[in-house]
């Protein structure tokens, strides 16, 4: 029973219980969402504190409001917005709810930060690598003793909203859904090493490659090293690919070590679209569907860089090989001349 001659009539017991519950108020400041555990960030955003600290430095001279006028938003906040929408992959509205600010700002301060991320496409995406070459091809090496190997290559179909009528065919896949076909490269480490986002989904791998960049610099000589993908591609002295149909065992274990070799570009892909959840599905037109992917991609490699936690749970995505079978005979020669030498 509480004491009525007590200042605070409560029962000893039950100062006991209060005591035991109370917490100690945290008073966060609303104009940095940084103020966060890393578990807390990394759900939302997937990155750390440190780590939105580094991004908010990498941006803030082409993303920072010239005045705080109006309660212009801050960079820290323009950070969190582009990253909720990319981790994410929602409806804009439920991102302005989240951070408390209206879709049109939230629409505004996205396309600002997917424009500054496109100024470091050539500083965060390099072919064949941030690391010297001797590096990568020991590194794809030690996966299945697959030799000479600098890259990983394959393409990944991301939806897009339907575009006019006028291309609405030329986005229609062979799933007879819309999508944009992006052709990407990576190293043993899952880094994107070279990126080319703006085939429509009509095209095919093999064409998407052979008017790539990267094909041509390839033809040039300009590498020392070897691609593998799979049975999409035509096989090329510079592109090895599986036997189509293995004969003998030398030529199974090529294919073995091919196909454990190639399966860090599907790891990577797997990754990348686990960590940023709109890619899944890009409402927008695809000109500004690529301008998001490169973004997501910049973001993937610095995180890797930066060694922030790869998701918990990713599902590599299905085969789905249109096969090519016109393999080059250059091509054919070397994948033998390597079967001879490393699998007999």
């Amino acid at each position: 029973m509480a004491s009525p001659y007590l200042e605070n009539p409560v029962d000893i017991g039950a100062q006991i219980v209060q005591r035991a519950l109370h917490r100690e108020r945290v008073i966060r400041d609303k104009q940095n969402p940084l103020a966060f555990s890393d578990e807390h960030l990394y759900e939302r955003y997937r990155f750390s504190s440190e780590g939105m600290l580094y991004l908010c430095r990498l941006l803030e001279p082409h993303i920072k409001n010239p005045t705080r006028r109006s309660h212009a938003t801050t960079v820290p906040q323009m950070i969190c917005i582009a990253l909720r929408f990319f981790a994410s992959g929602t409806y804009l509205y439920e991102v302005g709810d989240a951070e408390k600010l209206s879709k049109n700002t939230v629409c505004r301060t996205i396309r600002r930060v997917v424009i500054a991320l496109q100024r470091y496409i050539n500083t965060f995406i390099v072919f064949p690598g941030h690391l010297p070459t001797v590096a990568i091809k020991e590194g794809f090496s030690k996966i299945a003793g697959f030799p000479r190997v600098i890259g990983a290559i394959d393409c990944t179909h991301i939806p897009i909203s339907t575009p006019t009528k006028q291309i609405e065919a030329d986005y229609l896949n062979r799933k007879a859904t819309h999508s944009i076909n992006v052709q990407m490269t990576c190293d043993h480490q899952c880094m994107v090493t070279s990126l080319d986002a703006r085939w429509p989904g009509s095209m095919h791998d093999t064409q998407i490659f052979e008017k790539s960049f990267l094909c041509q610099r390839f033809q040039e000589g300009l590498f020392d090293g070897l691609l593998v993908g799979d049975q999409t591609y035509a096989c090329q002295s510079f592109l090895m690919t599986p036997y189509p149909g293995p004969e003998t065992k030398p030529q199974h274990d090529f294919n073995m070590a091919l196909s454990q070799t190639r399966l860090k570009i599907d790891t990577t892909f797997a990754i990348l679209k686990a960590r940023f959840n709109c890619l899944r599905d890009l409402r927008v037109s695809p000109e500004r569907a690529s301008q998001i992917v490169g973004a997501c991609v910049i973001l993937h490699n610095i995180a890797t860089i930066r060694k922030e936690r790869v998701p918990n749970e990713y599902d590599l995505p299905p085969d789905d090989i249109d096969p090519f079978t016109q393999d080059h005979p250059a091509g054919r020669a070397v994948r033998d001349a390597i079967t001879a030498e490393y699998f007999t």
